[in-house]
């Protein structure tokens, strides 16, 4: 199962939409569950006197313990089929933890958001698709949750799926599908149900196991933010020189032409490395070390390119912006630019326009970001930053924010135009 391919999802949904109980019933039914937890959670149920084994326990005290501030971190787990593995990111359903959620579902190759039947779209369900929509998820399954409490009413269901289909379009959501479950009942999630016939479409598990995610990854154009330069001490190492990093798009091989930025120097790819030996190709998410013919002066925060297709070095920067702190972004606020492996000081040159989540429309020219704001803003930087629009790369088209005076996480930002 080591070798099977690796999902990573992110669900979110409003407060009380039956996020902990789907997940916990994920983990019961693929049975991932050891059996002294599973007594434990039917021991406190039953003292509750909740009447059924309460599944959302699994993933509740957690959660408590997030929503009551201890923490406001995202959850991770890890669970296995026989098909696929999965990395699971349970992200805060309170409007006020939306920065959370950007955070869990950044790397997603799927977000799962979930819909109360009985409520249909809510704000917080275009908040998250709104979201969504900008960090560039590659597939989104909304699971309309809550159907035993709507009786299974396929009129219910063609409703929201109406409502649905209609707010994907006007974010542009990709890959969009539906799915009537019960979290609590097991309807459709991991097993099909006989109370929806209407219903002729894979349940939420058999959807997530086939969805398609191989094609996602950028393999044509190359990309390598340089993390460590490697100089052996050992005489017999005296000529080594390598780059060590993840490789964010494109395969790279040996004999491949580089472009070094952003000083411009070129050379070939003398050969990839792992600490096991050299290898034939590596691919995006690869941690490897790459050696080129010509000693450059190359060094951490650099980036190896194609030249055929190369990135922009850029001094001014569009970008949707997600505001992460409670004190107020406003122009010419000073902050700290981090770019994969490279940092540069920036100035807020200007607010573009902020979203209003009730109508999605921009709002131009606001005054300041709250927490949680999304909008649009133009950055001036010190230093050139190598970059790519995230919607062609999310690896190198993403960075984050940070203050100078407190070293916090203020920010995290998409690239729309260098």
């Amino acid at each position: 199962m080591l070798d099977a391919e690796l999902l990573r999802l992110v669900t979110a949904g409003s407060v009380d939409d039956g996020k902990s109980t789907l997940i916990g019933r994920l983990l019961f039914d693929t049975k991932q569950i050891l059996v002294d937890q599973l007594e434990h959670i039917e021991e406190t149920s039953k003292r509750r006197g909740d009447g059924y084994v309460n599944l959302a326990l699994l993933t509740d005290g957690l959660r408590a313990e997030r929503e009551q501030g201890i923490t406001i971190d995202v959850a991770y787990r890890g669970f296995v089929t026989p098909r696929r593995r999965f990395q699971l990111a349970d992200a805060p359903g309170h409007v006020q933890y939306t920065r959370n959620m950007v955070t869990g579902a950044s790397t997603a190759d799927v977000a799962v958001i979930l819909v109360d039947a009985r409520k249909g779209v809510i704000e917080q369900t275009r908040r998250h698709s709104y979201v969504t929509a900008i960090l560039d998820i590659p597939h989104v399954t909304y699971a309309l949750n809550k159907m035993d409490l709507v009786e299974f009413s396929q009129e219910r269901f063609d409703e929201i799926r109406a409502d649905l289909d209609d707010l994907a379009k006007r974010l542009g959501l990709r890959d969009v599908h539906v799915v009537p479950i019960s979290a609590l009942r097991g309807d459709n999630v991991v097993e099909a149900t006989d109370a929806m016939p209407w219903y002729e479409g894979p349940t939420l598990l058999e959807h997530l196991e086939t969805v398609e995610i191989a094609s996602d990854k950028n393999l044509m154009e190359r990309r390598f933010p340089v993390q460590w330069v490697i100089r052996p001490m050992a005489d017999e190492y005296h000529d080594y020189r390598g780059y060590a990093g993840q490789v964010a798009s494109g395969i790279w091989r040996a004999g491949d032409e580089v472009l070094v930025l952003p000083s411009g120097s070129r050379s070939r790819v003398a050969a990839v490395e792992r600490a096991d030996g050299a290898l034939e190709a590596a691919v995006p998410g690869a941690s490897v070390t790459i050696r080129l013919e010509d000693d450059l002066d190359v060094g951490r925060g650099d980036m190896l390119a194609d030249p055929e297709h190369p990135p922009t070095a850029a001094r001014e920067l569009e970008a949707h912006l997600c505001w992460m702190s409670e004190r107020p972004l406003t122009p010419r606020s000073r902050v700290v630019v981090k770019h994969t492996t490279r940092t540069t000081r920036a100035i807020v040159e200007e607010l573009r326009s902020v979203v209003n989540i009730e109508t999605l429309e921009d709002v131009d020219a606001p005054e300041r970001f709250e927490l949680n704001d999304i909008g649009r803003i133009v950055l001036r930087l010190a230093e050139p930053l190598v970059v790519d629009p995230f919607t062609e790369n999310r690896a190198t088209g993403a960075f984050i924010l940070i203050d100078e005076a407190t070293n916090e996480t203020v920010g995290a930002g998409m690239v729309i135009s260098a």
